[in-house]
C-alpha cells in the first residue's frame, strides 16, 4: 500500500480508529484456525457511513478488505491472504433497540452473542443462535458464518432468526435488506444471502434479530450408551417423535475420554457414547414431555439416563460440553476441526465410518456436535511434526468429505468455508451453481476487494 493511500485511510477511519504498527497488527493476523497473515493496517469500523466511505475508497484504490469480529472462527475466513487491511467491527458493539412488544432486538455487529442473550433474558426472551463461543464471538461473526449452536435443532439456524440487515457492499453502497416484522416477501431475500457469505459480498453493520420468549421450565437429561450404534439410533428415534428437544448433543467415546482426562465429570467406564438432551415447556407438562423423551431414548445400548436435579448440575453438564474444544487444543494444538452435516438417519453409518478410519490410519478422531441436526464436529488429532501422520490426516479428511456427500450431507453446518474448505466445495457445488455465485459476488463486489481468496473456489 502506498504511503499516501495509508494516510487517506487514516483520515477516513478517524482518530484512534486504526493500527499500522506491525507489532499491533499481528493480533489481527489469525483466527481460531491454522492460518495466519499480517495485515498492512487495521481499521476499526465505527458507523455505517464511515464504513461506506472506507469501502468506496478501497474500491477505487483496489485495496483488499478482510472483515473481522473477535477472531473466534475456525476456517481462516478473516485471515489476510494478500496484502490488505483488516476491517475490525469490534468497536461497533451497541444494542440499539430492544423492542419487547415486537420481539425484535436491533444490534451492531460487534456485540457479543453473550451480551445479546443477557439483555434478552432480562426481558424474558432469548435469541436462538447460541454457539459454544458465545462469550467471545460477535453477532457479526455469527451472521457471517451462519453459526447457530445447539438450539438450531428446534429453532433453526441463524438465517431463520434474523429479520433484516443494514450492510455496505464492496462498492461502498449502503443497503437495507429484509424487514422488521416476522413476515415479509417484498423483493429477493438478500438477508439470507448475506448471512453465511463470510464478508465476501458486503459488511453487515446492523441486524434486526428475532427474539423468542423464554420457556417457563426446562429439563436437561444425560443419556449414556454402551454401544455407539445404539446411541446414534436413539438420536434418529428422538427426532422422529412429536416432542422436539431444544438441544440434542452427541459425544463419542474419544470425546468422553478427553473430557474425563481434563475435568472431574463422573462418567461410567463402560460409556461409549453420550447424549445431552434438553426439553422445555410449561412447568406442569414438563415431566410428561421428559418421560416421552426418556422412553424414546431407551434401547438395548442404554446404560443410564438421568435428569439434572439442580441448576448447578445443568451448568456442569453444559460446562462439560463446552470444554471439549479447548481440551482438544491441549491434546492436539494443530487438530483439523470440521463441522459436517448428514441426514439424521445416516448418523450411525457416518460415525461408524469415522471410527473405521481411525483404526485404518491409526489417527485419533473425536466426534461431537449438534446431533439433532446431523451436524457433527469431526476433530482429527495429529502431530504436525509427523509427516506421515499429517499426510494420512489429509487422506482421512478427503474420505470423510466424500462419505458425507455420499450420505446426502453437506460439508459445513455452521463454521463456514473460509480458506479451510474452499477447494473442497467443488465436490458439493455443481459448476452452474458456482458460476452463478461468482456472478453474484461480482455484482456486490465489482473490484473483488471483499475477502477475495475465501469461500468460493476459482471457476477453473
Amino acid at each position: 500500500m502506498k504511503k499516501e493511500q495509508l494516510e487517506l485511510l487514516k483520515q477516513l477511519a478517524g482518530d484512534n480508529n486504526y493500527l499500522t504498527d506491525p507489532s499491533e497488527c499481528i493480533a489481527y493476523s489469525y483466527d481460531n484456525s491454522r492460518f495466519q497473515g499480517t495485515p498492512l493496517a487495521v481499521i476499526f469500523g465505527r458507523s455505517t457511513d464511515q464504513i461506506s466511505k472506507l469501502i468506496k475508497f478501497c474500491h477505487d484504490e483496489k485495496i483488499i478488505i478482510y472483515c473481522r469480529g473477535k477472531g473466534s472462527a475456525t476456517t481462516g475466513a478473516s485471515v489476510p491472504t494478500s496484502p490488505g487491511i483488516v476491517l475490525s467491527l469490534e468497536k461497533m458493539n451497541q444494542i440499539k433497540t430492544l423492542d419487547v412488544e415486537n420481539r425484535v432486538m436491533v444490534v451492531e455487529p460487534g456485540v457479543t452473542n453473550e451480551a445479546v442473550q443477557i439483555a434478552a433474558n432480562q426481558k424474558g426472551f432469548f435469541w436462538a443462535p447460541d454457539p459454544s463461543s458465545a462469550s467471545t464471538c460477535t453477532i457479526g461473526g455469527n451472521l457471517a458464518c451462519n453459526a447457530a449452536g445447539p438450539r438450531a435443532v428446534k429453532y433453526g439456524s441463524t438465517r431463520d432468526n434474523v429479520l433484516g440487515l443494514t450492510a455496505v457492499t464492496g462498492a461502498g453502497e449502503i443497503i437495507n435488506t429484509g424487514v422488521y416484522t416476522t413476515k415479509g416477501v417484498v423483493g429477493f431475500d438478500l438477508t439470507r444471502l448475506l448471512i453465511g457469505s463470510e464478508g465476501s459480498l458486503a459488511v453487515i453493520t446492523q441486524a434486526n434479530l428475532k427474539l423468542l420468549p423464554l420457556a417457563e421450565a426446562k429439563t436437561t437429561l444425560r443419556a449414556i450408551y454402551t454401544n455407539l450404534n445404539e446411541c446414534t439410533k436413539a438420536i434418529a428415534a428422538i427426532m422422529n417423535q412429536g416432542i422436539i428437544p431444544c438441544a440434542l448433543e452427541f459425544i463419542d467415546e474419544a470425546a468422553i475420554n478427553t473430557i474425563t482426562d481434563y475435568t472431574r465429570v463422573d462418567i461410567p467406564k463402560q460409556a461409549k457414547a453420550l447424549l445431552m438432551i434438553e426439553v422445555e415447556g410449561l412447568q406442569s407438562e414438563l415431566p410428561q414431555l421428559a418421560q416421552k423423551i426418556i422412553d424414546t431414548a431407551k434401547n438395548p445400548g442404554l446404560l443410564e439416563i438421568n435428569a439434572a436435579k439442580s441448576k448447578q448440575e445443568v451448568e456442569e453438564l453444559w460446562k462439560m460440553r463446552k470444554a471439549l474444544s479447548p481440551a482438544l487444543k491441549k491434546v492436539a494444538p494443530k487438530k483439523i476441526n470440521e463441522d459436517v452435516v448428514v441426514p439424521v438417519s445416516n448418523l450411525p453409518e457416518f460415525i461408524a465410518f469415522t471410527h473405521d478410519l481411525m483404526n485404518d490410519y491409526s489417527i485419533k478422531i473425536v466426534n461431537f456436535g449438534h446431533s439433532g441436526n446431523g451436524n457433527i464436529h469431526v476433530n482429527i488429532l495429529l502431530d504436525p511434526a509427523d509427516s506421515t501422520q499429517a499426510k494420512d490426516a489429509e487422506i482421512c479428511l478427503e474420505k470423510i468429505f466424500d462419505k458425507v456427500l455420499a450420505l446426502k450431507g453437506t460439508l459445513s453446518g455452521e463454521h463456514g468455508i473460509g480458506m479451510d474448505k474452499r477447494d473442497y466445495i467443488l465436490k458439493e457445488l455443481d459448476p452452474n451453481a458456482l458460476k452463478l455465485m461468482h456472478q453474484i459476488k461480482a455484482i456486490f463486489d465489482p473490484a473483488n476487494i471483499m475477502n477475495p481468496d475465501k469461500v468460493l473456489p476459482n471457476l477453473g
